[in-house]
């Protein structure tokens, strides 16, 4: 049998693809990334963690990329009483996140990567699976996500706005001076609100979004996507191993997705240095379990759990958010453990 060409393959040549690539090879080890070639939207909002902004820097990529940092998130609810303010001291870190385009952050990344990058199969020690939505049925929500960008009146500032609805979250992320717009909602208002006038659109943006964001003016980039939990159910499988999408398929509230797949990058870069073999990767099975499972039910339960129009259910939900506002501990373990993930457990 031939001896492989590198050490590790990286299938998927997305941000945690590239991310994973760009750690191992500072690591020393032998990397190829393989790259399909994907579409993605034209305009695909992400919020980094300041944990993301970490790993970014120590791979030398964040100095070259443009944000718009999240210092304050007020999280309310529609119809009914409840609020919560986060702000960064809360969890003593310069920002709670960072808004950046899915384009921005690629290009940033892939540059360095460049190399790297092959559109051949290449034989290798192990692989790494980075190529998308983790496989399955899984758990479909009934909800899809519509996608925009949004002009304001007063502008953007630093401040987001998460506001929970009956049909589902809609999260306003400050975005080079307009808003980021992600809004769960039903599959079939979400078609017609994506095809809606203008106008039309504006008015049932700002009657779901309240006065505390200030007036929509304008809109663009409009699209829909479908909303789905799908977790694989091995992270690793012989010499093969699944990081990002390619093991967890999260629903977008709480900016979790990209944030938890960097961590998986991170973290596997780490032990594989150590030394490429099959303890190396129970190893990473192992230590990925507790951040990733905590991180799936917290999102889940934010998707499925802070919806409906039963009074009770609304009832729960501003019970629920006056405690966070009003218990500083709380607020500062909630934030860090949106923030770092496992580690901000005791």
């Amino acid at each position: 049998m031939p001896a492989p060409g590198v050490d590790v393959l990286i299938r998927g040549a997305g941000p945690v693809g590239c991310a994973a690539a760009l750690a191992l090879h500072a690591a020393g080890i032998r990397v190829a990334l393989l790259d399909a070639g994907s579409t993605y939207p034209s305009f695909r909002p992400l919020a980094l963690s300041y944990a993301s902004r970490l790993i970014l820097e120590r791979l030398g990529v964040w100095p070259s990329l443009e944000t718009t940092p999240i210092e304050k998130i007020l999280v309310s609810q529609a119809g009914g009483f409840g609020r919560t303010r986060l702000s960064a001291a809360d969890a003593d870190v310069p920002a709670l996140g960072y808004v950046t385009e899915y384009s921005t952050l690629l290009a940033a990344l892939k540059g360095p990567v460049a190399p790297l990058i092959t559109r051949d199969e290449v034989r290798a020690r192990c692989t790494v699976h980075a190529e998308g939505s983790a496989p399955g049925e899984g758990k479909r929500y009934g909800q899809d996500a519509l996608v925009a960008l949004a002009e304001f009146e007063p502008r953007a500032t630093n401040t987001a706005f998460e506001r929970f609805t009956a049909e589902g979250p809609l999260a306003l992320l400050p975005c080079a001076g307009g808003h980021a717009v992600v809004w769960s909602m039903r599959p079939e208002r979400a078609q017609r609100l994506a095809a809606a006038p203008e106008a039309q659109f504006l008015s049932s943006l700002a009657e779901c979004a309240g006065r505390a964001p200030g007036q929509p003016r304008s809109v663009r980039a409009r699209s829909v996507q479908p909303l789905s939990l799908r977790v694989r159910s091995a992270r690793v499988e012989g010499s093969e191993v699944y990081i990002g999408n390619a093991a967890q398929t999260l629903h977008p509230v709480a900016g979790q997705g990209v944030n938890l797949g960097l961590r998986d990058a991170w973290e596997l870069a780490a032990l594989l240095a150590e030394g490429i073999g099959p303890d190396a990767l129970a190893r990473y099975g192992r230590r990925r379990a507790l951040d990733a499972q905590a991180t799936i039910r917290v999102t889940d339960w934010l998707a499925a759990g802070f919806t409906g129009e039963a009074a009770w259910r609304r009832a729960a939900r501003g019970a629920a958010l006056t405690l966070l506002d009003v218990l500083p501990a709380p607020r500062r373990f909630f934030a860090r453990r949106m923030i770092f993930g496992a580690s901000a457990l005791p």
